[in-house]
């Protein structure tokens, strides 16, 4: 990342698709044709794990499965696992500019099982192999998902008493009773690894890196959490004792509860950080560069009583810091992080992603507030960052235009001059592009200038989220041309 370069940040959901949602098909390989030709040299996507109850990226059943909503029909159908009519004339969503995950949800799961049936016999050889080498997570992710089936989807928190405490004998009368349903489970983290594996080939062939995403917390409803409970703050009936989230301040007066259980630090420390230490590293096989969200966690994080219903009553509380990096470091030598540092930003929380050597984020977005002089202001960054446009929890540049005070937004407009002709938002780009920053990135949304419709998320909103999709016809060639033209300009 050292190198000058850029890129396009756009979630897989977000890809086109007859289908509902955005796959690893041929829409996926089109658009790294299309990074190509705009002359991009990264692709950035949100964390890809298999989603729960909200469809947040950030609140997944797994830190180490994929997400089964991305295996592509038409991949398997040419491998004669599907057949059309197996899938064609189902309801997947009739707007091709949203994602609707209920009926993702309702259809996608049912075809999956079709295709594990006609495949039986077909990769014994090499789904064996893949367990093997996956043995830290998979048997535990597969039996999770089998049992969480089982009690109709509810949480491992809600299951009966010896599976919730995962009692040695339930454990082996499951794995007897739901084989079938486990090596479901398994099959389908195959044909996801199997088919993203083969994307990232196709994309670092061609001269693109994949930028992915980790959330610093797992779901108290996941694999994760049941498997390995003593990593976690939880009591003797497995109920986390805190849970994460975000202090008040000016955009929340009662601050962000998030729920995820905290870390036994503590523990983790006397393991190693073994379990870290894995998730880096499978993480590192899926990425060029990963992307550690609220790595300002690592030194210090806010902690919530459980069950308070706003995050009002929590305190800081030290986190590991370098110790558990320089372990990291130790165990799988020097690996591309961009260091998520947004947010309350003391200076012991400087000290230490500078300490780290990771990048850390500048949003263009933050830079203009007219009530104090940012440090998100282009001529206040170093090299060693990554400059946004805006993230997948920011407005467009455009949306942000509309909807921001007037005083910020002619401050904007008076330091990036930006111009009506040629479009507010392709200032902000060129500002990010122009900036002394090693790497840039732009939501695909700022390239086409959208406005409130294209945005991601809206954080602590549950409903409504994570559901844009871009139309195949936007990807023109002329818009490659434009964005490979002022890519060259700045050097990138």
């Amino acid at each position: 990342m050292n190198i000058r370069s850029s890129g396009i940040l756009m979630h897989i959901t977000s890809l086109p698709s007859p289908y509902g949602i955005g796959t690893f098909g041929k829409e996926a390989y089109e658009f790294v044709d299309f990074l190509v030709k705009a002359g991009q040299k990264y692709w950035q996507l949100l964390p890809i794990g298999t989603t729960s109850y909200g469809d947040s990226p950030y609140q997944s059943f797994s830190a180490f499965a994929g997400n089964p909503y991305f295996i592509d029909f038409e991949i398997l159908t040419k491998e004669g696992f599907l057949i059309k009519s197996d899938y064609d004339n189902l309801d997947f969503g009739n707007n091709p500019e949203k994602v609707e995950y209920e009926k993702i949800f309702l259809y996608k799961f049912p075809v999956l099982k079709i295709a594990f049936e006609r495949a039986k016999g077909k990769y014994d050889d090499e789904i064996e192999t893949f367990r093997s080498e996956n043995t830290a997570w998979i048997e535990d992710y597969a039996l999770y998902m089998a049992i969480k089936t089982k009690f109709d989807l509810v949480s491992w928190q809600k299951w009966d008493e010896d599976i919730k405490l995962r009692k040695e004998n339930t454990l082996e009368k499951y794995k007897l009773e739901l084989k079938e349903e486990i090596d479901y489970w398994v099959f389908l983290q195959f044909l996801f690894f199997k088919q993203y594996f083969e994307l990232k080939k196709y994309a670092n062939d061609n001269g693109i890196k994949i930028i992915g995403d980790i959330p610093i917390y797992v779901a108290e409803d996941s694999a994760d959490t049941w498997a390995n409970s003593e990593i976690f703050l939880l009591d003797e009936e497995k109920k986390p004792t805190v849970v994460s989230g975000c202090p008040p301040d000016a955009f929340s007066a009662t601050g962000q509860l998030w729920g995820n259980p905290i870390y036994n630090w503590e523990l983790l420390d006397k393991q190693g950080y073994k379990w870290w230490i894995e998730r880096i590293k499978a993480s590192n096989k899926l990425y060029d560069v990963t992307r550690i969200d609220h790595f300002r966690g690592f030194e210090s994080y806010w902690e919530i009583p459980y069950g308070d219903e706003t995050a009002i009553n929590g305190r800081w509380v030290k986190g590991p810091g370098n110790k558990l990096f320089n372990a990291i470091k130790d165990a799988l030598g020097d690996i591309e992080i961009i260091a998520e540092d947004l947010g309350f930003l003391t200076q012991e929380v400087i000290n230490f992603r500078i300490a780290s050597g990771y990048p850390g984020m500048k949003v263009l977005q933050f830079a203009f507030d007219t009530r104090e002089e940012s440090d998100y202001l282009p001529h206040n960054y170093d090299k060693n960052c990554v400059v946004y446009t805006g993230t997948h929890d920011n407005e467009t540049v455009n949306g942000w235009l509309k909807n921001t005070k007037k005083s910020d937004v002619d401050f904007a407009v008076r330091y990036l001059k930006l111009s009506d002709e040629e479009g507010y938002n392709w200032g902000f780009i060129r500002a990010a592009l122009s900036s002394v920053g090693d790497l840039a990135i732009a939501q695909m949304q700022d390239y086409l200038g959208l406005g409130d419709e294209g945005r991601m998320n809206i954080p602590s909103t549950l409903g409504g989220n994570w559901q844009w999709r871009i139309k195949k016809e936007a990807l023109t060639v002329k818009l490659a041309e434009k964005i490979c033209e002022v890519t060259k300009l700045y050097g990138r």
